[in-house]
């Protein structure tokens, strides 16, 4: 196995994530079968129980993992299904560690960090990396590693460690190091300042890794006195040193990886040569390019509870705008915080109520994506009444689709203390109820994960031609509450139709109004399925809806053409 070891210095946020994503990319092209390893220092055993503000969306894996959400990035670029193995976190490791511990597997030895923590990294990586996720027999070629946070901090060591060891035992034909810096411009001078880092590349090598490749992180492509400064100081050769400089879209990275002879340096430090190919990248190039030269844009209403960081839905963001470029679009997001439409923001803050509900009715199409807790529900449902009573295409994503159901109960029926047990316990209407096989004492872990089976119900509905007239779809969920199976009957005779459900008939997995031009909320989250060039059904059909081409769509579909 040959492994390439990305890291970071000076600043987090650098990207690391997609430049590790760029580099499989790349070396994917050239005729190599890749997979990868995220590495979080944290002590949470998963991402599942961090707040969204704090780390971003927590991403679902096919087999239930709660990860970050680089694997999603990924997931997208190299187009895999990786396990929860492949993301590694330091608690992770000290679960694992403690348990031998526990039976006695250590026959009676002092248990330390070095050697038992560090051992258990390395055999943890070495047994992932030749797990296949590509649909192939035998393992990858190549494993990409990413190494989270930033060199030098204390949570780190035992991985870095680990990695120097694991670089000493598989010898330096089969690791190759690229670490990830920052290169700023002081705005009164407007220089470009390499002494970052050569101090970020002085600490990496006090810790036994030498970079073989420098990517450089700038507003600007990196000049060629730059380049031969870093050189000098950081002992890389000019060749391997690696501009990154800031790009229209992400799609460019493994652009500028190519362009610069990346995956040259990385073939010959890990004796490849022979075996790679030139990199195939014209479909990517396309990709790249048909983005930058889009003009006409369609405007999507994204009502969630997590609106300060954009990172909260990353999967719902790259899922729509896969959808928009498949429909020749650039996707123009209004974020709109929830608890802004909600009638106490009125008295509280005026010009954000109005604001949110002048971009409400300025979008195409609403979507409310998933989330937890009862702040913004109010703004939610007003924002699905909306929708539903104006004919304007809505996608209700988890959350989003019980929030349908209970504003339906409520504004249809007359259920008007419909609601869901997660917002109040005692409501006498309880539309969307707390799961019976759920644990209401522990959080991590203990929702219902992971790609599950959805049957459909009839393949006379919109979801069933948009996913080809299948009958069943495969989708990862991520929820503890589901639509009360005791209203099913109720809500149908209103109007409301129930066309997707699980195995057992007994939970709900899709819902729709057949009388609204697009009205659809499902209980699993497509986005995290959704691949650039092969966009999600479901978010397609909203783009399609809103820009009014559903129907033009759905009728070739029929045709076979």
């Amino acid at each position: 196995m040959k492994y390439v070891l990305v890291t970071g210095g000076v600043v987090s946020g650098l990207g690391k994530g997609v430049t590790a994503s760029s580099i499989g990319v790349v070396l994917k092209a050239c005729g190599l079968r890749v997979t990868s390893i995220k590495i979080d220092p944290y002590l949470n055993t998963d991402a599942g129980t961090m707040s969204p503000f704090e780390h971003g969306e927590v991403f679902v894996l096919d087999d239930g993992g709660e990860v970050d959400l680089d694997l999603g990035n990924y997931e997208r670029f190299l187009d895999v299904t990786l396990t929860r193995e492949n993301n590694i976190t330091t608690g992770k490791i000290y679960q694992s560690v403690l348990e031998k511990e526990r039976r006695g597997d250590y026959l009676g030895k002092t248990v330390q960090v070095v050697p038992h923590i560090t051992d258990a990294i390395k055999n943890w990586i070495e047994a992932v990396a030749v797990i296949p996720v590509d649909g192939k027999v035998g393992p990858a070629d190549v494993c990409v590693i990413e190494l989270g946070g930033t060199v030098g901090d204390i949570e780190s060591m035992p991985f870095i460690e680990a990695l120097r060891q694991l670089s000493f035992s598989v010898g330096q034909d089969n690791f190759c190091l690229v670490h990830v810096s920052l290169i700023p411009v002081l705005g009164v001078v407007g220089e470009q300042k390499t002494k970052p880092t050569q101090h970020s590349v002085r600490e990496l090598r006090a810790l036994g890794l030498t970079a073989h490749l420098l990517a450089c992180r700038s507003a600007q492509p990196l000049l060629e006195s730059t380049k031969e400064k870093l050189s000098q100081f950081c002992h890389v050769p000019a060749g391997n040193i690696l501009s990154i400089h800031d790009v229209p879209n992400i799609w460019h990275v493994p652009l500028l990886l190519r362009k610069q002879n990346a995956h040259h340096s990385i073939l010959k430090q890990l004796n490849l040569l022979d075996l790679a190919t030139p990199p195939a990248l014209q479909d990517w190039t396309r990709m790249a390019e048909t983005f930058d030269n889009l003009t006409e844009s369609v405007r999507i209403a994204l009502v969630g509870k997590y609106i300060g960081l954009s990172d909260s839905y990353l999967s719902v963001v790259k899922a729509l705008l896969h959808a928009c470029i498949a429909c020749s679009l650039k996707p123009s997001i209004d974020w709109i915080a929830a608890s802004d439409l909600e009638d106490g923001s009125a008295e509280l803050t005026p010009e954000a109520h109005a604001a949110a509900w002048q971009t409400l009715k300025s979008a195409a199409c609403v979507l409310v994506p998933g989330g937890f807790g009862d702040r913004g529900v109010t703004g939610m449902i007003l924002a699905a009444k909306y929708a539903r009573e104006n004919n304007v295409p809505f996608l209700g994503i988890c959350l989003g689709m019980q929030i349908s159901v209970i504003e339906f109960a409520r504004s249809v029926l007359g259920l008007e203390r419909a609601n869901s047990t997660e917002f109040d316990a005692q409501t006498p209407n309880p539309v969307v109820i707390f799961m019976p096989e759920g644990s209401r004492t522990h959080m991590g872990s203990t929702m219902r994960l992971g790609s599950r089976r959805t049957l459909f119900q009839t393949p006379d509905c919109i979801t069933s031609k948009l996913y080809h007239n299948s009958e069943y779809v495969d989708e990862r969920h991520r929820h503890r509450y589901e639509v009360n199976p005791e209203v099913i009957e109720i809500l149908e005779e209103g109007g409301l139709k129930f066309v997707g459900k699980d195995e057992s008939k007994k939970r709900m997995e899709i819902l729709e109004l057949p009388s609204h031009s697009f009205y659809v909320g499902v209980q699993f989250h497509p986005e995290f399925k959704s691949r650039p060039g092969r966009p999600s059904a479901l978010f397609l059909g909203l783009i399609l809806a809103a820009t009014g081409q559903l129907e033009a769509y759905l009728d070739r579909r029929q045709n076979g053409s």
